[in-house]
Parts: structure tokens; C-alpha cells; sequence
């Protein structure tokens, strides 16, 4: 099992879950607005008078075979507006219940 961190502008939200969907990754945990900003370039993303867009993050644990389909559909979205911000993480799962 893998767990995906997935963080980036709130306009992607939907087809987030969209892409969730199609890659047969059902469960997940979402925080809705988080602030942040990316280690390379884009806006930074504070919800403040300055910096008024908002990031959303998205938790989810997957087996293994369904990692690469999720990242490449990831990918696929990001290409299309780099300037938003998507960002994903993946690492192990050690144990759960």
C-alpha cells in the first residue's frame, strides 16, 4: 500500500476526484483550504489581499499497482495549467487498521 499526498489549487478540486475515480482510488481524506507555496515556482497561495488563492490537499491510500495511473493522470492535469499548482507525494504504508 501507498499513500498519496496530493496538494494544489483549489480550481482542480473536481477533477481531482475525477481523476480519484478513474484510477479506482476511492477512499481519501480532504482538507479543503491550506496556504502554501511551491519550492520552485507559481504563486503562493494565502488567501490574503496580496496572495487571495487558496491550495486544497488530498489524502489517499492505494495499492501499489494503482500509483503510476493516479501520478500519470496527475501529470496529464498539471500540463494543461502549470501556472495552478499540483503537486503529489507518494510514500509507504507501513501499518493500518
Amino acid at each position: 500500500m501507498k499513500t498519496v499526498f496530493i496538494s494544489f489549487d483549489q480550481a482542480h478540486r473536481e477533477r481531482i476526484i475525477d481523476i480519484l475515480d478513474r484510477s479506482g482510488c476511492r477512499g481519501f481524506t480532504s482538507w479543503a483550504t491550506v496556504e502554501g507555496r511551491g519550492s520552485v515556482d507559481g504563486e503562493p497561495h494565502y488567501g490574503s489581499h496580496a496572495w487571495p488563492s487558496m491550495a486544497s490537499a488530498i489524502l489517499t491510500v492505494v495499492a501499489d499497482e494503482r500509483v503510476e495511473p493516479l501520478l500519470a493522470r496527475l501529470r496529464s492535469l498539471d500540463a494543461e495549467r502549470p501556472k495552478l499548482g499540483l503537486r503529489a507525494f507518494v510514500w509507504n504504508v507501513e501499518q493500518s487498521i
